[in-house]
């Protein structure tokens, strides 16, 4: 290949590239376009909405799901999908909360290390079976989703952890505020930015991406797709399992079925949040602003007493349009990117 043809491809690459940036982009604008009109619509109906202790209790109850829904979008951007993330949360927030209960000695730190080491174990045997075995992830997490629910079901054998058995320095982690924030929304955001900034600049983020937008390709392109893979569900366990600790903070009462039916809602999150279903495209902003929305139209909906069926249906609803939107755009790059080349060719 000539040096002029090497240029040409790079900059169509790069052009295509700057496209696929400003399509996420404006996705997660329209999301900030519809937090506000939501807030002020609501908030003008009922100004309590708009009081400290509602966005208070809006940021905690979106925290979990936004931590969530980080480490999913780094499994879906490489055409995959984790569906046993709330049995590694139960499983990750009963095995803390019971070390704390039964041995009150134990350092704090040690616990979340633990329950962040018992998800990533997780997510490896999800990303061994997805990435070495060639399981379908639908069906493989599928399987796990249950099979790690009933570990965590063996290993209760019906005990329930109460607050009062675990120390109230745990306990704070969940309920504790800087400068007026929720600590588990810090945490989030700190994970959030992390993440983020390592898909973007490191050289592995950028892997996924490609992985997702054509795994034969990335094959052919000497990137080792079979370890990214594993690590992303990895990683993804490992959040999952940082999740389970600040579901134990923040409720006090933990059980076997903690987090039962969760992952529905980070995978509408992650989708709502302009993530591709296809893998290949989207941001971990986009997906925490997606839980944030799906946890702000939940209160406001509770505000305006909006019945509960009618809030998961509005929830569907939101996840079907997203899926259509995000298709239409998909065909509408494809075709900018066609013209693009077709130019550059004439």
């Amino acid at each position: 290949m000539t040096a002029t043809a090497t240029k040409t491809e790079t900059v169509r690459r790069n052009g295509g590239r700057r496209l696929v940036d400003r399509v996420a982009r404006v996705r997660e604008l329209g999301i900030v376009v519809a937090l506000a009109a939501l807030f002020g619509v609501t908030g003008a109906v009922n100004p309590s909405f708009l009081t400290y202790g509602s966005l208070r209790d809006i940021l905690l109850n979106s925290s979990i799901v936004a931590l969530l829904a980080v480490g999913q979008t780094l499994v879906v951007i490489t055409r995959n999908v984790d569906l046993s993330v709330s049995s590694v949360v139960g499983l990750s927030a009963f095995g803390g909360a019971l070390i704390l209960a039964d041995h009150p000695g134990v350092p704090i730190p040690v616990v979340i290390a633990g329950c962040v080491l018992l998800g990533a174990a997780c997510g490896a045997v999800n990303g061994l079976l997805v990435g070495a075995a060639k399981v379908p992830a639908l069906v493989a997490t599928l399987g796990t989703l249950y099979a790690f629910r009933g570990i965590d079901y063996a290993w209760a054998g019906g005990r329930q952890v109460n607050a009062a058995d675990m120390p109230e320095g745990f306990l704070s982690l969940g309920t504790r505020s800087v400068l007026g924030v929720p600590l588990p929304a810090l945490v989030a955001l700190a994970v959030l930015l992390v993440v983020g900034w390592m898909l973007r600049n490191f050289r592995s983020g950028r892997e996924l991406y490609a992985i997702g937008s054509h795994p034969e390709a990335a094959v052919l392109a000497g990137i080792r797709v079979r370890r990214r893979i594993i690590a992303a569900f990895v990683a993804n366990g490992a959040l999952a399992g940082l999740a389970g600790v600040m579901w134990a903070a923040r409720f006090g009462t933990v059980d076997a079925t903690v987090a039962t039916g969760k992952e529905l809602d980070v995978i509408a999150a992650v989708v709502v949040g302009g993530v591709a279903i296809f893998g290949g495209s989207g941001t971990v902003y986009g997906a925490a602003l997606g839980a944030l929305l799906l946890a702000s139209i939940t209160s406001a909906l509770a505000v305006l007493r909006v019945d509960a069926l009618a809030q998961t249906a509005i929830n569907g609803a939101l996840l079907i349009a997203a899926i259509v939107l995000d298709r239409l755009l998909a065909l509408r790059v494809a075709a900018a990117l066609r013209r693009r080349r077709f130019h550059d060719d004439h």
